[in-house]
Parts: C-alpha cells; sequence; structure tokens
C-alpha cells in the first residue's frame, strides 16, 4: 500500500482522534510501529501538527470505525485513492498526494535496480526531472535521509509493460554502443609526383599524336 501524504502528521492525527492499534496506523502510514508508539507517549513528533486522512480524502469515517472494531482488520484507502493508480497508467498526469511523495523514492528504485536506463527514461517512466535524478543519485536531496526505494510499478507511477519497455531500449542502446565501428577504407590521396606523371604522359600522347597527323600530311 501507498503510504498517505504527510505520513508522520498523519499517524499524528491518527494516535489522537482514533482507537486504532499502534500496529493498525503502522501498517496504514508505512512508519515501524515504535515510533507510533513514541508519538503515542509524546516522545517524538511533539511539534507536528495532525492531518487528518479523512479530510483529504484518503480515508472515511466509516473504515476508521470498521477497523476500531477489528484490530487485526487493515485500514484501506478510499476508492478515490486506490482508483488514482488505474487512471494514472492511462494518463500520466492525475497522481494522489501519496503517489507525489514517493516519486524520489521510485527514483531511488530505478537508480539502484535498471542502472541501464538513462536520465531521459527515466524522466518519462516516473514524470520527474533530470535535476532530482542526479541530486538522488549523488545523495544531496533535502530528503535524502527519509528516501527508501519503492518499485514504480507497486505504487501506481508506472506500468510493468512501461517498465520492460525502458529497459529493452535501454539494452539495446548499450549493445549498439558497444559494437565495433566498421574501419573505412582510406582514400587514395593522389600524391603530386602522381598527378605530374599523368600530365607528362597526356602531353608526350598529344605530341606523339600531332607528329603522326604532320606526317600523314606530308
Amino acid at each position: 500500500m501507498t503510504a498517505p501524504l504527510m505520513p508522520r502528521a498523519t499517524a499524528v492525527w491518527l494516535v489522537e482522534n482514533t482507537t486504532l492499534t499502534f500496529r493498525q496506523i503502522s501498517e496504514f502510514c508505512e512508519i515501524h510501529e515504535l515510533e507510533i508508539q513514541a508519538i503515542a507517549d509524546g516522545d517524538v513528533a511533539g511539534n507536528i501538527m495532525g492531518l487528518s486522512p479523512v479530510d483529504n480524502s484518503q480515508l472515511t469515517l466509516e473504515e476508521i470505525r470498521r477497523c476500531e472494531a477489528d484490530p487485526s482488520a487493515n485500514l484501506v484507502p478510499n476508492e478515490m485513492e486506490r482508483n488514482v493508480k488505474a487512471r494514472n497508467a492511462k494518463a500520466k498526469k492525475i497522481l494522489s498526494p501519496s503517489q507525489r511523495s514517493d516519486k524520489p523514492a521510485a527514483i531511488a528504485w530505478v537508480i539502484k535496480n535498471c542502472a541501464d536506463l538513462s536520465d531521459a527514461q527515466i524522466c518519462k517512466l516516473i514524470g520527474t526531472t533530470k535535476p532530482t535524478i542526479e541530486a538522488i543519485r549523488s545523495g544531496t536531496h533535502r530528503d535524502m535521509a527519509n528516501i527508501r526505494p519503492k518499485n514504480p510499478v507497486t505504487i501506481g507511477l508506472c506500468t510493468e509493460k512501461d517498465l520492460d519497455q525502458a529497459l529493452t531500449v535501454a539494452q539495446a542502446r548499450l549493445e549498439k554502443a558497444a559494437q565495433p565501428k566498421k574501419a573505412k577504407a582510406p582514400k587514395k590521396e593522389k600524391t603530386a609526383k602522381a598527378k605530374t606523371e599523368k600530365k607528362t604522359k597526356a602531353k608526350t600522347e598529344k605530341k606523339a599524336k600531332a607528329e603522326k597527323k604532320a606526317k600523314k600530311s606530308a
């Protein structure tokens, strides 16, 4: 499942406003259960204002109530949050808040697992920019400490087919670059000596023809 927008702020809200278990909140926000417990104890995130996943349409109150009644159940994002992945596969313009926040994680995964892809291919596949890719590759991204690689297919930023096609194109490009280039045959250079000899031969032949013609006339 894809983590919600601002997962820690969402976790703070769920801790303060629901009776969900630490495990349920941990699974939904993709934050370690011990950190959820620390939030509840006030040891961390004390200065973070809670963000309601209901207000931003990632969860419904009914879903929260269902999981409060059943501690073994897992929170399921609402229909809009799930369907946005399918819509994004057809028109790569609509992204959920969690998908936008997961782009750096997807880039990190591609850099690690698909090293053959060019920056241009990664830009097209995930919908990012070359400076962002370079920042993550060099470790200078502003949120580098919190980036955890995620498969872009599983979080809905691209399809398996898109990724396979990109890898096929990259492999073909590398194979073509590895092929030895055919050496061009050197052009025959006409030396000054050869040119002089040719001119001399032409003059001799012309002179001989003239002499032969003069003898016939005599």
